[in-house]
């Protein structure tokens, strides 16, 4: 028989159980909805979390402080800074040490801490960020106005700052800035600066920061003695990992440890960085296409079960087409065309669902100030597609060779 007029029949016998061959379709479109939003969700944040990492630049260097006997990457350690652990063995001298290493073209010591900010009637909670003179070399950031405070200031504990843009805009609005005073802790702070649009890293704002003198920071607000990272940019990017050995070495000897796992420093580089992400990102995504797996593994079960009872109910027709004619393998491939033609419709509403939600998370995280880029993983497309037309094919086998076999003379006599 032709496998047109096969589709055709196959087409009107779906038709004839609409709701059971829509709640079929409904089970697998779901899954395929997912594998889809997966892939593409997955991908759209990589490239996030990229784009974050390049407001630093693929030649730095960063050295953070850890909790001695715990990798630095571990759940331990960061359990145990969030508890409220506080290592204060990384200073200003460690900074200036690392600073004489060859491959070190800038370097800036770190801290951070909230404080509110105002002027006049204006107050703005906002993150201080204590930094060096070398700040628009580390953070690859512009200025939209003004300078960056001098060496000489940072030395000397200068009540100087620099605002981002949106710090600017809650206290100035469309007022200049520079050369205004505002206040943190009630001492004034001279604005000698104003950073361009930076948008966000991660979860950070850096349009919400207020940039001081890292020593100002320091000693005249948080009253420490240490640094909570330091940040630096290498000159030769072939040479980081080297470079990165160098400051290992050098801390340790600075810190009189012996044993690297009593290391109370983490260092890591960007490519570093960028490896780890990629390798989290991939289990993520590994383990979300398993979850998804089952998903269309019961969507097939379904299909396979729904194709069973089918067969049942159509017993006493199969037995009178193949009375009249019909040969085995017309009953077979009108039965398995049926299971596939489920599964490509499934497959078809999934994708253009999947493609449509993962548009949609992309705007609605794009709207509450996260730049998360719209990203068709054409890959999950494929693997849509493949799974749908496997699924039809693997799980309508079985009962389409069922209803191929029947025996007419037993056929007929379920009537």
């Amino acid at each position: 028989m032709n496998k047109i007029i096969l589709i055709q029949s196959s087409l009107r016998a779906l038709a004839k159980n609409k709701i059971r061959s829509a709640l079929t379709i409904l089970g697998i479109s779901i899954g395929i909805t997912a594998v889809i939003v997966v892939m593409s969700a997955g991908q759209s944040l990589r490239a996030f979390v990229g784009g974050q990492m390049d407001i630093f630049g693929p030649n730095l260097i960063q050295v953070e402080t850890k909790v001695p006997s715990t990798k630095k990457n571990s759940t331990e350690n960061a359990m145990g800074m969030a508890t409220g652990i506080t290592i204060t063995t990384l200073t200003l001298d460690d900074s200036e040490a690392i600073a004489k290493l060859n491959n070190v073209e800038a370097i800036s010591p770190g801290l951070t801490g909230q404080e509110l900010v105002s002027f006049r009637d204006q107050i703005k909670k906002t993150m201080l960020w204590g930094t060096s003179e070398d700040i628009l070399k580390i953070n690859r950031v512009e200025l939209a106005e003004g300078r960056v405070f001098s060496k000489e200031e940072n030395l000397g504990l200068a009540k100087v700052a620099i605002l981002g843009s949106k710090v600017k805009e809650k206290l100035f609005g469309d007022s200049d800035a520079l050369g205004q005073d505002i206040k943190i802790e009630r001492t004034n702070y001279h604005v000698i600066g104003v950073l361009a649009k930076q948008g966000t890293a991660g979860a950070m704002d850096m349009d919400s920061i207020v940039y001081l003198p890292v020593k100002t920071l320091q000693k005249s607000i948080l009253g420490i003695d240490h640094v909570l990272f330091i940040s630096l940019v290498v000159k030769d990017m072939a040479l980081a990992d080297y470079t990165a050995d160098e400051i290992i070495g050098l801390l340790r000897q600075r810190h009189n440890i012996s044993d690297p796992d009593k290391d109370d420093f983490s260092v890591t580089t960007m490519a570093e960085a960028q490896d780890m992400i990629n390798t989290i990102f991939n289990g993520l995504t590994f383990l979300l296409l398993a979850l998804v797996a089952v998903s269309l593994l019961v969507g097939g079960v379904g299909i396979m079960n729904i194709m069973y009872v089918t067969v049942s109910e159509r017993t006493y027709e199969i037995g009178l087409r193949k009375a009249v004619g019909a040969r085995e393998k017309d009953i077979f491939w009108q039965f398995l065309f049926e299971a596939i033609i489920m599964t490509l419709v499934a497959g078809a509403i999934g994708i253009v669902v999947g493609i449509s939600l993962s548009y949609l998370i992309s705007f609605v995280a794009s709207s509450q100030g996260f730049d998360l880029p719209f990203s068709l993983s054409y890959s999950g497309i494929l693997i849509a597609v493949i799974f749908s037309a496997s699924v039809g094919l693997i799980f309508g086998l079985t009962p389409a060779r069922r209803a191929a076999q029947l025996d007419p003379v037993v056929a007929l006599r379920q009537e």
